[in-house]
């Protein structure tokens, strides 16, 4: 019943962001215009502006949230999320480059060779043995470096012009959404979603420890591996159309745990649901309380939502 109310609940978002934008259009209009019934200009804007940018927020939301439920799950620490382990830096250190070189037309490309870059430094410093806190502390040090980096390249930018360029794509948004970028986010989500769910069953057996995992004839390498895979794919496809867009994959998952439990197998794939309506309803309000002139960025929104819940968190763990 809950999974149900859930994904209707998603559903809904959904369909209530193809409301909001400077256009107003009532609601009759809309659903002409979705149909290809109404006027050009509705269609236009309805089909071209605002559908994809609900998909592309639903689309780039599951991605987050299911790679925050199995990096949670599998380093069985609420604090673990893509953005705090390195994955949304190392993407965003591409996209920067690409900007910084002129090249934005290759931007979504450049943040994908960062995230995979980055996914390959963290497996190769975790070690293909080690433990899940060794890839924490490798994804925290690959992450830090990339940040830094990037610090670096905004630092000799050529013009204000180029900072001005690198700062707003690095404050993540959907306001640029467009059928391109659904084209290249959605399959590499949704094949990174795939992957996630395969190592469901073993994140489940992960939960009793590795030793006990690895005598249930858990191979923690293939785990690792995967998991570093399907987090790449999801957080590299949608830093590369929309920005980075940090803390959705903390406390989604941390919320749908304490809703329906905290069994893996389910937890992805709600979680994917969850960072889907979550990510569309942070639109719709940015977009709200954005005026002529003055825009407010997506990222920065989930950041001020994310942040006080990260300390909260990081509170709660040291008490217990």
């Amino acid at each position: 019943m809950k999974t149900a109310l859930l994904i209707l609940f998603t559903i809904a978002v959904i369909g209530l962001s193809l409301f909001f934008g400077a256009a107003d259009i009532s609601a009759t209009q809309t659903w002409q215009a979705l149909w290809g019934n109404g006027t050009d200009v509705h269609q236009l804007i309805i089909r071209e502006l605002r559908l994809p940018r609900a998909l592309l927020g639903a689309i780039i939301g599951a991605g987050l949230g299911a790679s925050g439920a199995a990096l949670q799950g599998y380093t069985r620490n609420p604090l673990a999320a893509p953005g705090i382990l390195g994955f949304s830096a190392c993407a965003a250190l591409g996209a920067v480059t690409a900007l910084y070189f002129g090249f934005s037309q290759w931007v979504p490309l450049a943040a994908l060779i960062g995230t995979i870059i980055g996914a390959m430094l963290i497996l190769t410093l975790a070690g293909p043995r080690k433990g899940a806190s060794t890839l924490i502390l490798a994804g925290v040090g690959v992450g830090a470096l990339a940040t830094a980096l990037t610090g670096l390249i905004m630092n000799f930018a050529p013009n204000p012009w180029a900072l001005s360029e690198i700062i707003y794509w690095l404050m993540g948004s959907l306001k640029n959404a467009e059928m391109n970028g659904l084209i290249i986010c959605a399959p590499l989500t949704f094949i990174g979603i795939g992957l996630l769910l395969l190592i469901g069953p073993d994140l489940k057996t992960l939960s009793l420890g590795e030793e006990t995992a690895q005598s249930l004839g858990v191979s923690l390498t293939k785990v690792r591996a995967l998991l570093i895979a399907g987090v790449a794919l999801c957080v590299g496809s949608g830093v590369a159309v929309a920005g980075a867009i940090g803390f959705i994959g903390l406390f989604v998952p941390h919320i749908i745990r304490l809703i329906f439990g905290a069994d893996p197998m389910k937890l992805i794939p709600l979680s994917a649901l969850g960072g889907a309506a979550f990510l569309v309803f942070a639109d719709i309000i940015t977009r709200t309380l954005s005026g002529p002139g003055t825009q407010l960025y997506l990222g920065i929104l989930t950041s001020l939502i994310g942040v006080p819940f990260f300390l909260y968190l990081a509170v709660k763990e040291a008490r217990t």
